[in-house]
């Protein structure tokens, strides 16, 4: 539980404390989270998935291990956290760009207030609060900045659904109830327990990854209708 808390703390944090904010930018940050939180409790039942392995051999355990190998010879908890590192870098990206827009905007800003000389001090006052203010970025207004975003979120889709690959025909066939190994002098029928609850576990992460696909793809599509074709 403190490894969970300790990776929601800084998405959390720069959810909230930010200088700018952009269309469902909360949207993609809370479906971060979740994602994490879904992350953390799927791995558990995988946490002593080689004591979970046990094959009718009475012969040493280099034929289990083999039978391990053979059985789970695609990637698994690492892909996974791996997979969610992109994701969470496909979500940076746009908060990178949307950091450069505000650093051009206050730039211009002060070019403006050097050449214009306050009438009173007020007034003066009054521009530094707008300009410490949250900046809101107006997507009607530049057709790049639509692009860069939608390029951010097809990287997320296509993140997410190399992740659902990966589960599904991946990790998924793995997680049967019974294996036979091929290898001659190892042919012995392997158990792996718990394998219901893993398999939930994948369709918990395979779940929340189409939660983003969906959310993602209807979110792209509303973006070319309302800000592209309607500008």
């Amino acid at each position: 539980m403190a490894a969970i808390v300790t990776g929601l703390i800084p998405i959390l944090r720069t959810a909230v404390d930010t200088t700018a904010t952009y269309k469902c930018r909360s949207l993609w940050f809370g479906l971060l989270c979740v994602r994490l939180v879904v992350l953390f409790f799927a791995e558990l039942p995988f946490s002593k998935l080689d004591a979970d392995f046990t094959c009718n051999s009475s012969t040493p355990d280099v034929c289990t291990k083999f039978c391990f190998n053979e059985r789970f010879d695609k990637p698994m908890i690492v892909a996974w956290n791996f997979m969610f590192v992109v994701v969470v870098i496909s979500v940076l990206l746009m908060e990178l760009f949307t950091s450069h827009l505000r650093t051009m905007a206050q730039k211009r800003s002060f070019r403006m207030k050097a050449d214009e000389k306050p009438e009173t001090q007020g007034a003066e006052e009054a521009q530094t609060v707008v300009g410490r203010g949250k900046m809101i970025i107006d997507l009607h207004k530049d057709r790049s900045t639509v692009g860069f975003y939608l390029l951010s979120i097809a990287l997320r889709i296509l993140v997410e659904a190399c992740f659902l690959f990966l589960l599904l025909y991946w990790n998924l066939h793995a997680l049967r109830d019974e294996h036979t190994c091929t290898k001659e002098g190892c042919k012995y029928v392997c158990i792996l327990r718990a394998a219901p609850e893993k398999r939930m576990s994948i369709y918990a992460l395979a779940s929340i990854s189409g939660i983003i696909i969906t959310c993602s793809v209807l979110f792209c599509v509303y973006s070319i209708v309302h800000y592209l074709c309607n500008a």
